[in-house]
């Protein structure tokens, strides 16, 4: 999984986080290394260069995305960089054309501001300096409108998705989407503990490049346990809502054979792009 030695810190202030997106938050000792999933070259400081300035968490904000925008099309727009996540920003239940994307290195921070007024689709896109704080922030609040409801016409679209999943018939097989791209099998298991489930019947959805797409399916022991395992639907895994939906063995093969065969845990820092600690 990501390390577990140190926490990010923003400014003077090093008190540790809480329990939201914890696994973009801990980071270790090799945290400057360089990073053999990415297009840039990173010099490593000096030992303790840093032990009396922390360094800040990498996290930018961009402006102006396309409403149809996805967590992959972030990834490609940033591409040769260390995508650890995207949080789209919403307000009174529309997604704003804003988002927070947290990098894998405090470095990347200034590559990824190169990319400010550049094109998403046919839209430019601006791409600002942010903090820690003003991330987790807009956690909170993500947090907050999803408790507090949505508009009516969105209440009715969930009302209308919640019959569809309650009358689909269950083959044992469920698609998981929102995953944070830090998600590993464990935490799937995790999520699921009320159930048994192996390694083995957990499939992370890969993209082209063999980066997890926010995607999963799970295998259960039979079409019962799956449609118990429903009662998770819109559960939070870490801070991030899950949705899930019934799918099928064919659905399943077409989604993992799209990326490259996922054949080791995607929590481990080589398969995210990350140094070795």
């Amino acid at each position: 999984m990501f390390y577990r030695r140190s926490k990010y810190t923003d400014g003077a202030d090093g008190r540790e986080m809480g329990a939201k997106r914890q696994r973009i938050i801990d980071q270790g000792p090799s945290f400057y290394g360089n990073s053999p999933g990415s297009s840039f070259m990173y010099t490593a400081p000096p030992p303790y260069s840093y032990v009396s300035q922390p360094p800040c968490f990498p996290v930018v904000r961009l402006r102006g995305l396309p409403f149809d925008c996805t967590e992959v099309d972030v990834a490609e727009f940033f591409h040769g960089l260390d995508i650890v996540d995207v949080l789209f920003v919403h307000k009174n239940g529309k997604f704003s054309g804003e988002a927070f994307c947290v990098l894998g290195y405090p470095l990347q921070v200034d590559f990824a501001l190169q990319k400010n007024r550049q094109n998403m689709g046919r839209r430019y896109v601006e791409v600002f300096r942010s903090k820690r704080q003003e991330y987790y922030k807009a956690i909170a609040n993500e947090v907050a409108d999803a408790r507090g409801g949505s508009p009516r016409r969105n209440a009715s679209r969930a009302k209308s998705s919640d019959e569809a999943k309650e009358t689909a018939e269950h083959t044992g097989i469920l698609r998981l989407r929102g995953l944070p791209f830090s998600a590993g099998k464990d935490d799937i298991i995790d999520f699921f503990k009320d159930f048994v489930l192996s390694e083995d019947a957990i499939h992370i959805v890969l993209n082209s490049e063999g980066r997890p797409n926010g995607e999963a399916f799970v295998e259960f022991a039979n079409a019962e346990d799956s449609k118990a395992a429903m009662a998770k639907d819109r559960m939070t895994l870490g801070s991030r809502y899950i949705e899930l939906f019934p799918s099928f063995p064919e659905e399943m093969v077409d989604a993992i054979s799209s990326g490259r065969p996922n054949s080791n845990d995607p929590s481990d820092p080589l398969e995210l792009g990350f140094p070795e600690p």
